[in-house]
């Protein structure tokens, strides 16, 4: 095994590690004494479980050791870190909060990707999968959110009124709603270019199911 696929796997080990001290300072809130400690624990493991795909990725690279089973652990990896971030942060009963919406939304999006996936694997034989610059952003954005939330900053809060309606908005919620607008939009990219890459192979045809 290479080294970059044992710093992948480690990453992956450390995804559990993580989530146990998030729940455990999360418990530690309710009881109304919160031990920081096991916060800046949870931060710091996930600084480094995310600061490992950097490093495996410049090993890989440079030691030319890419393989098979990097490119299925290292995606598997990253999303499995930033999917137990975002659900663990958004029940943990930290500072802050997420909405349920926003962990909903980015699971519905991985689902209909991977369903996607396989029905154009299924259907086509093959499936062209191309990062989209929304993804990135919204990659990028869920990782800010998260990051927020953890250290707990929040530059700005405000209340709006709203005729009898008023709504607490700060930088946090900021953050969350930008992710999931750019989560919403590259979720419909990648459903436009599957269904692009089905009609390429004729399966938009009405005459294409008589050959089913």
């Amino acid at each position: 095994m290479t080294t970059a696929n044992k710093i992948t796997i480690a990453r992956i080990m450390l995804i559990p590690v993580f989530v146990a001290m998030a729940l455990y300072y999360g418990r530690s809130v309710q009881h109304g004494s919160p031990l920081e400690w096991q916060r800046w624990m949870a931060i710091a493991v996930f600084v480094l479980a995310a600061a490992s795909d950097g490093i495996d990725g410049y090993i890989a690279r440079r030691y030319n050791q890419k393989s098979r089973l990097g490119e299925v652990l290292d995606p598997l990896a990253d999303k499995g870190l930033l999917l137990s971030g975002i659900i663990t942060l958004s029940f943990s009963s930290w500072g802050y909060e997420f909405p349920v919406w926003f962990p909903v939304l980015i699971v519905a999006r991985d689902v209909v990707i991977l369903s996607g996936t396989v029905t154009l694997h299924f259907l086509n034989g093959s499936v062209r999968v191309r990062p989209s610059w929304t993804g990135k952003i919204a990659t990028a954005l869920q990782m800010v959110a998260i990051a927020l939330c953890m250290l707990q900053w929040n530059w700005f809060q405000k209340t709006l009124a709203i005729g009898r309606w008023t709504l607490d908005f700060g930088s946090l919620d900021l953050a969350v709603w930008l992710a999931g607008f750019f989560t919403l939009v590259s979720g419909f990219g990648y459903v436009v270019r599957g269904i692009a890459q089905l009609h390429d192979k004729g399966h938009g045809d009405p005459k294409s199911w008589k050959e089913i």
